[in-house]
């Protein structure tokens, strides 16, 4: 069975301007180059020009006769590379949501969930747009519940919005002295969630707090803050650099179901830039500008 069905195939050859037996802007030779250096395979062997001899049709044939991790790691480098020249081309622009419809193509060939889906079945669609739709809605919905009632369904939302991307997440729970609002895996890291949705933003206060939580856990224990009012300036700044939390406010919430980028995605990228920069807050918007 190929490894990329053929609705996924039309995109690809869009998001990496295949036509015509081209891709990118890659010269043979800087197409050999590239494949050797970022994936140490020979992309000119004779297997892989089955169906002809061009860069486009020799990567289709790779794509779909070696393995599915090799396969992932080719698509990554591949975006790497075209984020690299997309300032110099603005026709890459014209893929709409291209970042995210990529990785949640990935997240199928890795056999994560997309969508909200029985574990029995595999998911066939990149996206239950349907179930993305009506998240987002519920999430705008939120600022009409009472505030009484608001803090409790914002918990249920997030927790069905990291079911549906795989993340395993828990009811909240307590322990004694303390209240957890919940936890999920990403990467095989178990991270601790606290979850505010509160007028004003959330200050260095209740980032401390929630940072002593994690000192008290396991060493490899990590946490999320979501904050839908987000965070003041100031409060980051004196929570300082260097610590076990990342952050996410209710904009990136929106702009992750809006934009269809897989969560788990967004948040390898945050702890990305916090272990580049030590800073615990980047905007979605930053971390995907396309």
């Amino acid at each position: 069975m190929p490894n990329i069905r053929s609705i996924d195939m039309l995109f690809l050859e869009d998001l990496f301007v295949m036509g015509g037996g081209y891709v990118l802007n890659f010269s043979d030779r800087t197409f050999s180059q590239f494949f050797t250096e970022e994936l140490n395979c020979d992309i000119d062997d004779p297997a892989y020009a089955v169906n002809g001899g061009s860069k486009g049709k020799r990567l289709r044939c790779f794509l779909q006769a070696v393995d599915i991790p090799t396969v992932v790691r080719a698509l990554k480098a591949l975006w790497e590379y075209r984020e690299a020249v997309r300032a110099r081309d603005q026709q890459l622009d014209s893929v709409e949501n291209a970042d995210g419809r990529l990785l949640a193509l990935i997240n199928r060939l890795e056999g994560k969930p997309d969508a909200a889906k029985p574990v029995s079945q595999v998911p066939v669609p990149a996206f239950d747009r349907p179930r993305l739709i009506l998240l987002k809605a519920e999430l705008l919905a939120l600022h009409q519940v009472a505030p009484q009632a608001r803090g409790y369904a914002f918990e249920k939302l997030l927790r069905d919005i990291f079911n549906v991307y795989g993340l395993e997440a828990r009811e909240p729970f307590r322990l004694r002295g303390e209240q957890i609002d919940g936890s999920f895996q990403l990467s095989n890291e178990t991270y601790l969630l606290e979850a505010k949705w509160q007028g004003e933003q959330t200050g260095v206060a209740d980032l401390h707090t929630f940072h002593g939580k994690l000192e008290q856990k396991a060493a490899w224990t990590r946490g999320l803050f979501i904050s839908n009012s987000g965070f003041t300036e100031d409060g980051l700044a004196a929570f300082g650099r260097g610590k076990r939390v990342i952050c996410m406010d209710g904009l990136d919430l929106h702009d992750t179901m809006h934009r269809e980028i897989p969560l788990n995605h967004v948040l390898d990228r945050k702890v990305r830039r916090a272990a580049e920069t030590g800073s615990p807050f980047a905007r979605v918007r930053d971390l995907f500008p396309s």
